[in-house]
């Protein structure tokens, strides 16, 4: 009976892993295709586009969940900024992406948990001690490699892409005090604010655009809602901490994507600096773990 149910409970942590490791590959396919997309129309036009197609998914949960919970949220001042900060990040992912290499704008953005870290200790008044800091300073210093530190380092893409990474750590640190508030509704007023900033972006700046132009961007809604909604799972069925360095193979399909669909080679610069914040960020959650079980919103990057 007993081994029954560990092997049980070995099948579920499985099922876990497999979901987040589909899950980050959903997650870098949505930025290729996203990166592709925004060389040809403007970034306005692709959000639109994108969070109507998000809807195809989140439609059947708000309804089975029901309207009336869209409004019943705690800390409403909090909410609206979250999701401020949440169209920041995917506003300014795609502007960098329309000039930057994929591994360059996701090597910013996997420094996220490391912005996570330094963000709580202020902001949620979670204790940090000598080992984690001296992580977050090596973590901010293989940013500062990744960024070239030279007069490219103050290029606008590069701080499309820094500045989308802060708004996405400060998204995952107002996650950890909106935990009450259901994953569809905290998803569906991020798409609606997109939606809006899409239609606002895109004004003067609409092109037109074909049947499989628009069937991409469609797609690209989709794919990031099922991204969203496979890690939301597995963080359900297996321990973040097993989970979160799972993250970090974002890197890795972002170099793979973008040296096949984009012909982008990493320079070893990027490549240092990225391994750099990656061991920063596995050391971050390592210390976590040993201290207390790290929460799921802690995890890197969940959606574009």
């Amino acid at each position: 009976m007993k081994r029954s149910a560990v092997a049980v409970s070995s099948n579920v942590i499985l099922t876990g892993v497999l979901l987040m490791l589909l899950g980050d590959f959903l997650f870098a396919l949505n930025d290729a295709m996203g990166k592709w997309l925004v060389a040809s129309f403007a970034v306005g036009q692709v959000l639109v586009i994108r969070s109507v197609g998000a809807f195809i998914v989140l439609g059947p949960m708000i309804v089975r969940q029901g309207t009336r919970q869209l409004f019943n949220v705690e800390q409403k001042g909090q909410q609206v900024m979250r999701v401020v900060m949440t169209t920041c990040d995917v506003s300014l992912f795609y502007a960098a992406v329309a000039y930057l290499p994929l591994a360059d704008v996701m090597t910013f953005y996997m420094a996220g948990p490391i912005y996570v870290a330094a963000l709580s200790h202020f902001f949620l008044g979670e204790k940090i001690g000598w080992r984690r800091w001296l992580a977050v300073f090596i973590g901010f210093a293989g940013v500062v490699v990744a960024l070239r530190p030279s007069s490219a380092m103050l290029s606008l893409p590069s701080l499309f892409g820094l500045t989308g990474s802060l708004a996405f750590a400060l998204t995952l640190v107002m996650n950890r005090s909106l935990r009450a508030t259901s994953d569809t509704t905290l998803v569906t007023w991020q798409t609606i604010a997109a939606l809006i900033a899409g239609i606002i972006l895109s004004i003067g700046h609409w092109r037109q655009a074909t049947l499989l132009d628009y069937s991409g961007m469609l797609l690209l809604g989709v794919v990031a809602s099922c991204a969203h909604l496979l890690i939301t799972r597995s963080l359900k069925l297996a321990p973040a901490s097993l989970l979160a360095p799972l993250q970090y193979t974002l890197l890795i399909w972002a170099i793979v994507l973008g040296m096949i669909f984009f012909d982008d080679v990493p320079d070893m610069q990027i490549l240092i600096g990225a391994a750099i914040i990656v061991v920063a960020g596995l050391f971050i959650f390592h210390r976590k773990n040993l201290r207390d079980t790290i929460t799921p919103d802690a995890v890197p990057p969940d959606g574009h």
